[in-house]
């Protein structure tokens, strides 16, 4: 999908244009509002269509966060003298009917990266341009559109990168800058169907703040103060220093991935840094890199979302279900770190990026569960809402997307947990059936199997589970199953 028609001047074009918000909530460097304002004064409008309205519906921790964002973006506009038009109905027509009444001839949105969203986009831009409307899509979530001429410089066959590696490297050669173009909004009276709204109690501690732009930069700004400097362990240990948590801000577009990296940037040339430092600020950068990594794939391979990019795993038959796959949904599989992690999902809308790892690792091959169920799962718990990072990471740790080892990487769960808690803090603060078990119940020794552990009062009646798997044997199972594809594919 082409994301953007040549912009047009404003001398040229003195009408007004509507813009349409959907996953880009904020005014502040904003390239979608950057074209709208190259095309006229910007009527802003949202519509909430009933696919928007039922994907809310499953998770209304989601739904509380968008609703905030959508009242601090509201507030925002009526500072500047216009108003944000929220309207409801089928997309086509809502839109078709909101550019009539606002005399717009222009409309402009902000690409989204999913496939089932980019289809819908597609369809509502033919729609819109055979009523006689100009239609402009343009690249404003990654820091580096997939379609900028440096990002594209090591794509031999136009088709994204499907290796880190390379794409890191072009990305670093791409313009990164901060939008700056004033943008001048309509003064108007459109109707409005009233602004989305979501019970308080869903909002999860903290989301409130971070749902208004301002508010969340502010806070961006102060992780970058200080706590930054810690990120290379902060992102391996879950119970030490923050990992900044912006993806919630950064899905909807309260914050903006140049702003943060332009702020990195300035932090970076402080000459008073230690060489860990400022490593800590290039992993942070780089975590973002990652990030517009997996919407250029998504954007790419938008035709196949639900396929592994790997062409060989496509015929590698997942489970779509295990007896066990309840329990991994509860937080009680009797591996402490898998269950501390689904439970911090559960009970705060958030993962640690680590543990997120492990977790998705025990049901993709000790449960040999399609990833796809897994990240369907964590779908209806997480605030942050984007389907094309979400499918790019499953795919990754299911070893059928981008990740290109030679084989799949199992964690062992119990390893991770003496790797990245060894005090135990993080996992006693999510599974409180262990708040005071002893670290050697907790922890257990190196080389201790299921059965040794079970002898631990760790387990028993009315105490923490006993594991629903033997992990060393379904590693082993998985493996050899995948080594036997593997070489069938290759005969065949």
């Amino acid at each position: 999908m082409s994301p953007t028609s040549p912009p047009t001047s404003r001398a040229s074009s003195p009408s007004r244009t509507l813009h349409l918000f959907r996953r880009d909530l904020r005014l502040a460097d904003h390239a979608g509002l950057a074209e709208a304002a190259r095309r006229g004064d910007v009527v802003p409008a949202l519509v909430c269509d009933p696919a928007c309205d039922a994907r809310l519906a499953r998770n209304p921790r989601r739904a509380a966060y968008f609703a905030r964002a959508v009242a601090s973006l509201a507030d925002a506009l009526h500072a500047r003298e216009s108003a944000l038009v929220v309207r409801r109905g089928p997309l086509v027509a809502t839109v078709l009917a909101l550019a009539r009444d606002a005399g717009a001839t222009d409309v402009t949105l902000t690409a989204r990266y999913d496939a089932a969203s980019v289809a819908v986009d597609c369809d509502l831009r033919a729609e819109l341009e055979r009523a006689g409307l100009r239609v402009a899509i343009v690249h404003d979530a990654p820091a580096a559109a997939p379609t900028d001429d440096a990002v594209r410089r090591f794509d031999a066959d136009g088709r994204g990168y499907r290796a880190f590696a390379p794409y890191a490297t072009a990305w670093a050669m791409a313009r990164k800058d901060v939008v700056t173009e004033r943008v001048t909004f309509a003064a108007h009276a459109l109707r409005g169907d009233g602004l989305p709204e979501a019970p308080p109690s869903e909002m999860p501690d903290g989301a409130g703040e971070s749902a208004d732009p301002v508010r969340a930069l502010a806070a961006f700004e102060r992780y970058l103060a200080g706590p930054i400097l810690d990120y290379s362990s902060a992102a391996t240990i879950p119970a030490g220093a923050p990992t900044g948590r912006v993806s919630a801000g950064l899905s909807f577009g309260v914050l903006s991935a140049r702003t943060l990296l332009a702020r990195i940037d300035v932090r970076a040339r402080d000459r008073f840094l230690l060489t860990e430092e400022k490593v800590a600020l290039a992993a942070f950068a780089r975590a973002l890199v990652r990030r517009d990594f997996f919407l250029q794939l998504a954007w790419y391979f938008e035709d196949e979302p639900d396929v592994p990019l790997q062409e060989h795993m496509r015929a590698f038959v997942f489970a779509r279900d295990h007896r066990a796959l309840e329990a991994w949904r509860r937080g009680e599989t009797g591996y402490p770190l898998v269950d501390a992690g689904i439970r911090q999902a559960r009970t705060t809308g958030w993962m640690h990026p680590r543990v997120r790892a492990v977790a998705a690792s025990f049901c993709c091959f000790d449960l040999g569960v399609d990833w796809r169920i897994g990240r369907d799962t964590w779908d209806a718990w997480l605030v942050e809402d984007d389907g094309a990072l979400a499918t790019g990471n499953w795919q990754w740790i299911a070893g059928v997307g981008a990740d290109l080892a030679q084989v799949p990487r199992i964690y062992n769960p119990r390893k991770q947990l003496r790797a990245l808690d060894p005090r135990g803090i993080y996992t006693r603060r999510y599974v409180s059936e262990l708040a005071h078990a002893s670290d050697a119940e907790l922890l257990g020794n190196a080389t201790s199997q299921v059965q040794p552990q079970l002898a631990l009062a760790l387990y028993g009646e009315g105490r923490y589970v006993e594991p629903v798997v033997d992990h060393d044997r379904a590693a082993r199972a998985y493996l050899a199953r995948y080594a036997e594809h593997v070489a069938a594919m290759r005969r065949a």
